[in-house]
């Protein structure tokens, strides 16, 4: 008996402020006569934030920024099961709509409204979840740099060690999701495997990589907390600028800002770094949830200083349409 293959989809709660209020996009398909949020299928090896993002763009010809990750759906589909994958989307522009095959009619609704009009409750409990978040003021992604050759094999500076060929392959594979966020600036850590891990994405964007020794490893003698705490504080530096950027860091580093930045969330971390009554946060322990493998990163949202989401951005492994871990 041949298994039964999950259908896989993906979509997002496209948002908008108007008039002081927030509205949802809504997309009603003609072929099932119903309304619903804008979704579609992966293609084959499609990362499903990729396709989230394609999804709503073909949909609702809009050009969506992904923030935070909802709750996913999972229900039948003609027999077979199928999950769907859902993210929270600033609306960052994008054509004017056209009715077309799939989508013949578009509205914008306070989220009240749009879930009475919601076809299924799938839908609302997605929406619902939407409704309870905070408000996103700014988007970055982070990256670890790709894989570099061993230390042992280079005799020169660590700082100048490179991305090796498969690292080269996985700065390729990560920089379009990278690039989802729409950022506007790249800063890497001073070494090269970081800023070459950034290139394929300045490529995409033709954007210039700008190093910024704040995202970098401890130097022998400084102490790894001060330079996580250093990190955390320039994220939060950049977070309060209110404009997307893509930054490159290192695995002695990133997993601990992230960690201080998630157990000091809405206490007010500054420049120097997050901290509480005038000490430091708590230390990360060491089997950290941020651990990042190389050439993955996160997407990160912030309201105003405090870091709310954290995404994982991890490219598909080729054949298996998956992503890595």
């Amino acid at each position: 008996m041949a298994a039964v293959t999950t259908i896989r989809a993906a979509g997002g709660v496209v948002h908008r402020r108007t008039a002081g209020r927030t509205e949802v996009c809504l997309v009603h398909r003609p072929r099932y006569d119903d309304w619903s949020l804008p979704k579609g299928k992966l293609e084959p090896g499609e990362h499903p934030l990729v396709a989230a993002v394609r999804e709503v763009a073909e949909e609702t010809g809009l050009r969506a920024v992904p923030q935070l990750r909802l709750p996913g759906v999972r229900y039948r589909r003609d027999g077979r099961p199928k999950v769907v994958d859902y993210w929270s989307m600033r609306a960052a522009g994008g054509a004017r709509f056209r009715p077309h095959a799939e989508v013949d009619d578009l509205r914008w609704l306070p989220v009240a409204q749009a879930a009475r009009l919601l076809s299924y409750r799938h839908d609302r409990d997605v929406l619902r979840a939407f409704a309870a978040l905070p408000a996103v003021s700014c988007e970055l992604t982070a990256v670890r740099h790709a894989s570099a050759y061993r230390r042992g094999t280079w005799t020169g500076p660590d700082d100048a060690r490179p991305v090796d060929p498969g690292g080269w392959r996985q700065a390729a594979a990560v920089a379009p999701l990278l690039a989802l966020a729409g950022p506007v600036r790249l800063l890497s850590a001073p070494a090269r495997r970081c800023v070459q891990t950034l290139d394929p994405l300045a490529g995409l964007l033709d954007l210039p990589i700008e190093v910024d020794s704040d995202l970098g490893e401890p130097r022998p003698g400084q102490d790894a907390q001060e330079r996580a705490l250093a990190t955390a504080g320039r994220l939060v530096e950049l977070a309060a600028e209110g404009r997307p950027v893509a930054v490159c860091s290192q695995g002695k580093v990133l997993p601990r800002a992230l960690d201080l930045l998630v157990a000091t969330a809405g206490t007010g971390p500054g420049r120097d770094g997050p901290e509480r009554n005038g000490r430091v946060g708590p230390r990360p322990r060491r089997d950290s949830p941020h651990e990042t493998a190389k050439g993955t990163g996160w997407l990160l949202a912030f309201a105003g200083d405090r870091l709310v989401g954290a995404d994982r951005l991890t490219p598909v492994r080729r054949g298996d349409g998956h992503p890595l871990g």
